[in-house]
């Protein structure tokens, strides 16, 4: 079986996201990286019926980081959910999301918390 893969990596986005009520307020610096994996099956190579259109993926992404939210992983679930709805023919998909210098006081650290959903 061939398969294929259709990813965006390193989407940026200044979002509301964090535990702490400051960071809710003024926002966070966040990179995401979603990939999805789904049976290559293209009778037509031009035609974007036959691929998963990365721009919708991105509208995800879009929707999803914009409300404030206090964890990154109800984001992360939230991705993953909407992605295997949409797509229900998807073997594979891989979110990470990367915090730019969380508030714990390190010297320009990320955290990065990511979700796999494989079909068996």
């Amino acid at each position: 079986m061939i398969t294929q893969k259709v990813a965006l990596r390193e989407v940026r986005f200044y979002s509301p996201i964090g535990f702490y009520e400051e960071e809710q307020v003024i926002g966070n610096e966040f990179f995401l990286n979603l990939e999805v994996i789904f049976p290559f099956e293209n009778s037509d190579a031009e035609d974007l019926k036959n691929t998963i259109n990365y721009e919708e993926l991105y509208q995800i992404l879009e929707g999803v980081m914009r409300p404030k939210r206090k964890l990154i992983e109800s984001a992360l679930e939230d991705i993953l959910d909407m992605v295997l709805k949409k797509y229900t023919f998807v073997q594979e998909v891989n979110v990470v999301i990367r915090k730019v210098n969380p508030p714990f006081g390190g010297d320009l650290a990320n955290s990065e918390v990511s979700l796999v959903y494989k079909r068996d």
